[in-house]
């Protein structure tokens, strides 16, 4: 429950007194002329600082199943940065950036919240550097090359019927998710069904996040399969095949470099990529952790979602293809969501109810579960709530205390750094002690239909999985076209451990069904897809954009 002794996210922000770029880079060990500004207070920084051997270590975010109760994990974790510089620890921030289609629909941004945000916020929030910009450009060029392609003879035997790769656009707009293009005759194009996907869904965003230079750029983005050839043999065909990937890389040129900004208590943050957590992988670049691994002794970065989709793809997906070592991760829950979890609704949430709270706590039990049987040790970062009763509290403590496990109390959201620095203190202890071993969760050499049901049994609870006849046929192509040996990336509903997401709590008794298994060959992972999960969001009855406004010299209010 927002105090009504702060500010908003914006009045909070734009109040900041923000130190100056090349401030923040000499902290990082940097020369003036080793970062490219843009204005004042952001910057590009050079992709050679992630080839740099590693000299910190990796802590992970990551919090249990979103709730419309709210959990805080972006705020956490910019609070968390903040405290562990507070405590004499040189600690950088990595995190993924925002979407504008959030931002003016229903979530809003992505730059944390009160008196734990990135700065400048508007600015990362809207155009930033441009990155998503350039995204989407490469993006739809190769869409471009693939009509032009059936227009002037289609050499590939391109199956228009077949086309696989979308067009992409960053906001949310449902009327572009089918579509026919193509019509008015034969100057105008071959007609065809045509979807959009949202920045954050395209391929190209997840190569961006998961590539570590620019050969290893081109030579993923080579490998997109735009669709297959006509007849049986269905032979995939590629962008590389289109001649796309040398334009395509000079559109990210600069995009592939990861933006350096600052905390509200003016620490380093990188922010770069930002792949969703539910339909792609969820995590910030490769560049940017390793950049920010190169460059302090602590790295906080943050996975999309609950344990169950941002953890699991962050430590077998992300961590496998760049060779990441996490060594401590914090779960992020309230006693309001946890609540939520355990039946209460919506509008008691305030109102004391240990009973709904303790059904909740198997909840917890399980994303907790969940992150160390990856190996890594874990910290509850419980945020505070003015609503919260004591016996709630001493509900919390009891349980895990019982349980052994580390719970630390924040109010980075009201106090910044400040509020956060029991939890830094408790992040340290981990960080101290010895005997984790990381490892993933799953043997990427094995079949994919083997991946899955470890996920599901392994990470979700489920007792099994069934595959429609649509999902077989995609597995089978993929295995038959050279992408058996790769991670697999769950495309899920956010809200449940399940694939249904009325489904609270921690189920037991169920099984996933898996809808659709496709490929991203330049990302280098598999998808599989449970349920009707949208890659193109559309608009609330009332979005966020309608309540933005612009003053005549400029200054902006109700972004969030």
């Amino acid at each position: 429950m927002p105090s009504p002794t702060v500010p908003s996210d914006i009045e909070i922000a734009q109040a900041a007194r923000l130190r100056p770029i090349a401030d923040i880079a000499a902290d990082l060990g940097l020369a003036p002329d080793a970062i490219d500004q843009y204005g004042r207070h952001m910057a590009k920084l050079p992709l050679e600082l992630s080839q740099r051997p590693a000299r910190g270590r990796l802590v992970l975010v990551t919090a249990i199943s979103p709730t419309p109760a709210g959990e805080g994990k972006s705020t956490v974790s910019v609070g968390l940065a903040q405290a562990l510089r507070r405590i004499g620890t040189h600690a950088v921030l990595a995190l993924r950036e925002p979407s504008l289609g959030p931002v003016f629909g229903v979530k809003g941004g992505a730059a944390g919240g009160g008196y734990s945000q990135v700065l400048p916020m508007e600015e990362i929030n809207l155009h930033f550097t441009g990155d998503f910009h350039a995204i989407a450009s490469a993006h739809n060029l190769l869409s471009a090359l693939v009509d032009n392609h059936l227009t002037q003879g289609n050499a590939l035997d391109l199956d228009p019927r077949r086309i696989t790769w979308p067009r992409t656009i960053d906001m949310n707009d449902r009327a572009l998710r089918h579509s026919v293009i193509g019509l008015g005759g034969a100057t105008h194009g071959v007609p065809r069904e045509e979807r959009w996907v949202i920045v954050p869904a395209s391929e190209v965003m997840a190569i961006v996040a998961l590539a570590s230079d620019y050969a290893d750029l081109q030579a993923r983005l080579a490998r997109i399969v735009v669709g297959t050839t006509a007849g049986k043999e269905r032979r995939p065909v590629t962008a590389g095949d289109l001649g796309a990937e040398q334009a395509m890389s000079i559109l990210l040129k600069h995009a592939l470099r990861p933006n350096l900004v600052q905390t509200l208590e003016g620490g380093p943050a990188i922010v770069h990529a930002g792949p969703f957590g539910n339909i792609a992988h969820g995590c910030n670049s490769l560049v940017a952790t390793r950049s920010a691994l190169a460059l302090g002794d602590v790295v906080v970065t943050e996975a999309g979602f609950g344990s169950d989709l941002g953890a699991e793809k962050f430590f077998d997906i992300v961590c496998r293809t760049g060779g990441l070592n996490p060594e401590a991760a914090v779960l992020v829950a309230t006693i309001r969501s946890l609540k939520m979890q355990g039946g209460a609704p919506k509008s008691a949430l305030d109102v004391e109810d240990v009973a709904a709270l303790e059904r909740g706590l198997p909840h917890l039990e399980h994303h907790v579960h969940n992150v160390r049987q990856f190996g890594v040790p874990v910290v509850v970062a419980l945020n505070r709530r003015l609503s919260d009763s004591q016996a709630e509290i001493d509900t919390v403590i009891g349980w895990c205390s019982s349980n052994g496990v580390e719970v630390a109390f924040t109010d980075v959201w009201a106090r910044g750094g400040e509020g956060g620095e029991e939890l830094a203190h408790k992040v340290l202890e981990l960080l101290g002690r010895p005997g984790h071993e990381f490892r993933p969760v799953y043997d990427h050499t094995r079949p994919i239909r083997e991946k899955v049901e470890t996920i599901a049994q392994k990470v979700y609870g489920a007792d099994g999985v069934d595959f429609t006849p649509a999902a077989e046929r995609g597995m089978a192509w993929l295995e038959a076209n050279g992408m058996a040996e790769t991670p697999v990336c769950m495309a899920k509903t956010q809200y449940s451990l399940t694939d249904d997401p009325a489904r609270l709590g921690k189920p037991a008794g169920f099984r996933l069904t898996v809808t659709e298994v496709s490929g991203s060959a330049g990302a280098g992972f598999v998808v599989a897809r449970c349920g009707d999960i949208m890659t193109m969001p559309g608009l609330s009855p009332a979005p966020a954009a309608t309540r933005m406004t612009m003053d005549l010299e400029g200054r902006v209010s109700g972004l969030s």
